[in-house]
């Protein structure tokens, strides 16, 4: 926790200022309110004893201080209610950065072991009391605490014993609230990991609504999503029963104080020993007492709501990167498109055996190579491992003659374009989806790409062209569209090295000859690796590797295969 706790401090560093005078005008209110009741106490205990004129002055005067008082409070008080809350926001804003940040430098296998609800959950509802929590937080503490103090103090000078009976009380709330503490954040961390669940639920029924609908299993989607609302429901419940303990604990503790006051103060004044106005004074400063006491245990609930989620988001950002940059890592600049494959072997984390096993490849610069093999083999691991989505288990892959662990992942994979049979679309325009092959490319240039693509003739028949909104994923376009989009991308990005991944296995006869002279044009001139799934596709392939369990079985062109009568040769006559 004090770990947490530290690194929840960082984040108030570049707003130290403003951090600073948010707390100078909490000072300022609270001693404001400690001032009040000493005015009552003064009117009562003087002004019987002075004349009319002398009183009537000295209540206009104490009046007016009074209305300048409530002025320099209410400024204080603005300060601290929108700047302060913007201050939160900031960081709040920050943090969000940072996680999101945090998720582009994830590799591959991470995002295999994760649902995208879960991660989504953990940057917007894990951070939304944390506004809160880092604005009011330190703010409600010196506020509480000077009051606390400051009644203390005052409250000493009218009556000890009246002092002793108010505090009476103070040592059972604090082992109260401290039990209940404990209960609610477990509570709290619950209630997270169930609204977690539930975003987990909503964003996979949603991106597969159209499954959804042709099965026509709307009612077992809503039984499902049933089941973990009842448990997101039972976890609230449980928070709640222990906030409703504490809240009602904590307020009976409260009502005992004042009961505690009031009938000392009785016996007291009875017996001479307190004067009613002083009493009255008292009674006044045991309510600025107990009001920073209730700030404290409404802060209970915001302090676990918040940390809750910040501790969350703490485990997240805590995850080191398995792929990232060494500190010696250079460009890779130039790039003729050379690969070469070094006894790589290569395992998933959770794997119980190797998908590839001592793998030994040359591609030289601007060949065209194809890998088939049955589904399984690690065709599109093998192709994945190149631009670093993965991390080689033993072994090295080069590009012209360097280690790719030895480059900048961005150099890398700025070097390479990847065309895969499951096209993502972003939401947004075709002009959009296109540039993000080169953020910054003209229009024209994007033009280019798509004429490259074969996409410009039909974007041109949209009602927007290059502007039309292509919905979520892409929704309002087929598959060959999509597709060709996906190849003008990679003509914009201009890569040296270029992997087709089944790029064209799901399409209609018509779709896939269009896209198979795009992928030829692209593939002009650069080194490209084709994971084929109808091996008719890649008969004039200038090397054709069959890759199986035991690694890379055969290689040769089609000719060469058939004629050896091989793996090759069966995989041909049964997908063909």
């Amino acid at each position: 926790m004090k770990k947490n706790l530290r690194r929840m401090i960082s984040y108030y560093k570049p707003y130290l200022g403003t951090f600073f005078l948010d707390m100078f005008f909490a000072i300022i209110a609270s001693a404001i309110s400690l001032v009040i009741p000493l005015v009552v106490r003064d009117i009562t205990t003087d002004i019987p004893n002075m004349t009319p004129e002398a009183g009537m002055n000295k209540i206009l005067l104490l009046g007016g201080l009074l209305i300048v008082l409530v002025i320099v409070q209410f400024f204080a008080n603005y300060f601290i209610s929108y700047i302060g809350h913007v201050m939160g926001a900031k960081m709040e804003y920050d943090m969000r950065a940072e996680i999101f940040s945090h998720y582009q430098k994830l590799s591959f296998s991470f995002f295999d072991d994760q649902k995208v609800g879960q991660l989504m959950s953990r940057i917007t509802n894990d951070l939304f009391e944390i506004t809160e929590l880092l604005h009011h937080g330190p703010e409600n503490i010196i506020i509480s605490g000077i009051k606390i103090i400051g009644a203390f103090i005052i409250l000493l000078g009218i009556s000890g014993y009246l002092t002793a009976a108010a505090f009476a009380m103070l040592p059972f709330m604090f082992i109260f609230a401290y039990i209940l503490n404990k209960r609610m954040r477990k509570a709290f961390r619950k209630n997270r990991e169930k609204i977690a669940e539930i975003n987990t639920q909503i964003e996979d029924n949603l991106s597969g609504i159209r499954v959804v609908k042709s099965f026509a299993n709307e009612a077992i989607e809503n039984e499902k999503f049933k089941v973990g609302n009842e448990g997101f429901l039972r976890a609230k419940k449980a928070s709640y029963f222990n906030m409703g303990i504490f809240h009602s604990g904590m307020t009976a503790f409260t009502f005992l104080i004042n009961i505690f006051v009031i009938v000392t103060g009785g016996v007291l004044m009875v017996k001479g020993l307190v004067d009613v106005p002083d009493f009255v004074a008292f009674l006044l400063y045991i309510n600025v007492f107990t009001d920073p006491v209730r700030t404290l245990i409404d802060f209970t609930e915001q302090f676990q709501n918040g940390y809750t989620g910040f501790e969350r988001f703490a485990e997240m950002i805590s995850i080191v990167p398995d792929i990232q940059d060494k500190e010696d890592a250079v460009p890779l600049t130039g790039v003729k498109g050379d690969i070469e494959f070094s006894d790589v072997s290569f395992k998933y984390k959770d794997g119980a055996h190797r998908v590839l096993r001592h793998i030994n490849l040359d591609i030289p610069e601007g060949s065209y190579v194809a890998l088939v093999g049955s589904s399984g083999g690690g065709k599109t691991t093998l192709c994945s491992l190149i631009p670093r989505f993965y991390d080689v288990t033993s072994g090295s892959i080069k590009i012209d003659g360097k280690d790719i662990r030895d480059v900048t992942l961005k150099s890398l994979r700025d070097s390479i374009g990847i065309v895969q049979q499951d096209v993502y679309m972003f939401a947004g325009t075709i002009m959009e989806n296109i540039s993000y092959g080169r953020p910054g490319a003209t229009k024209e240039e994007i033009i280019e790409a798509a004429k490259l693509a074969n996409a410009h003739d039909f974007i041109m028949e949209l009602p927007n062209g290059y502007d039309t909104d292509i919905g979520q994923r892409g929704v309002k376009l087929s598959g060959g569209q999509k597709q060709r989009i996906s190849i003008a991308r990679v003509f914009l990005k201009n890569p040296p090295i270029l992997i087709f991944d089944e790029a064209t296995s799901a399409l209609d006869n018509e779709s896939e000859n269009i896209v198979k002279e795009s992928l030829e044009r692209l593939a002009k001139n650069r080194t490209t690796l084709v994971i084929a799934h109808r091996l008719s596709t890649i008969r004039n392939a200038e090397r054709i590797l069959v890759l199986t369990e035991n690694g890379i079985e055969e290689s040769g062109t089609h000719d060469e295969l058939m004629k050896r009568n091989g793996v090759y040769a069966s995989l041909y006559k049964f997908n063909a």
